[in-house]
């Protein structure tokens, strides 16, 4: 079977530090992969408006801030790690871009851990578009957890979003290892005729001893989002696999309608790649 030999997760003070830690604990058990843990932080000292000087109160209570942060993100963490399971290796950066720094580390690992973001916010957070663009700048699969909501223990029966694309072959590529354990596999596809030629999604998938069970509709509707999260609903799946399909322009990272309907209403944890 495929397996996934390093597993990084990310670490904010505004997102699941301890589903997160917990649930990548699980899959390198499972994997029999290496695993680290990441905080990423903005320093505090960047919210505040641009003037000539901050003065030194200023500067420290800031620097109070961004330790306070960073000590609650590492008790969170070591209350993860209570318990058996594999051991993490723990890092710090403080650096901008913070999904560049990020995706930096990303390079040397096989799947990345993250999570939805909290919908308040909060000082020291990760941007809004931090999934996208560590999605992006990485290349690499990454498994994003829903903010609210239980985790699935396992992912026994997972669905895979099907276009004939790059992004649908890269998630699909980076699933493998999870797909090759699923008991069950769906594959939801609209608007997709079989791909001409000798290769196709479906003997790919039975060549890695993948089990599929299709549901093709002929027409890919305009709230197409809305209905595949409908329709993982209904079928009960654990995971969903879908490219990530979006482009950055100037600050910001403007995504397709369909993976910003999903990263936004998930409910299900979603294993994405760009």
């Amino acid at each position: 079977m495929t397996t996934y030999k390093q597993i990084l997760v990310h670490l904010d003070a505004g997102r699941r530090i301890g589903e997160a830690v917990q649930c990548a604990r699980r899959l390198a058990e499972e994997q029999g992969a290496d695993l680290a843990a990441l905080d990423v932080a903005q320093p505090a000292l960047v919210a505040l408006p641009a003037v000539a000087d901050l003065g030194a109160t200023t500067l420290a209570s800031m620097a109070a801030i961004d330790a306070e942060r960073r000590k609650h993100v590492r008790e969170a963490f070591d209350a993860a790690m209570v318990g058996t399971g594999p051991a993490a290796r723990y890092g710090q950066l403080a650096e901008l871009p913070m999904a560049g720094a990020f995706a930096q580390q990303a390079l040397y690992a096989d799947l990345l851990v993250l999570s939805q973001p909290d919908p308040g916010g909060g000082a020291g957070e990760a941007p809004r578009d931090f999934n996208e663009s560590v999605l992006a700048a990485s290349g690499k699969p990454a498994l994003i957890l829903p903010a609210v909501g239980p985790l699935p223990q396992t992912f026994a029966s997972i669905a895979i979003a099907w276009k004939p694309t790059r992004e649908s072959a890269l998630a699909v590529a980076g699933a493998m290892p999870l797909l090759e354990r699923a008991a069950q596999v769906h594959v939801l596809a609209w608007g997709v005729e079989d791909e001409p030629g000798p290769l196709d999604l479906d003997n790919y998938l039975k060549l890695h001893d993948v089990p599929v069970r299709w549901h093709r509709r002929t027409d890919e509707p305009a709230d197409l989002g809305e209905l595949l999260l409908s329709q993982v609903f209904d079928l009960g799946v654990d995971l969903l696999v879908m490219g990530c399909y979006g482009h950055g322009r100037a600050r910001e990272w403007v995504l397709g309608g369909v993976s910003r309907t999903v990263l936004r209403s998930m409910t299900l944890p979603v294993l994405m790649a760009h």
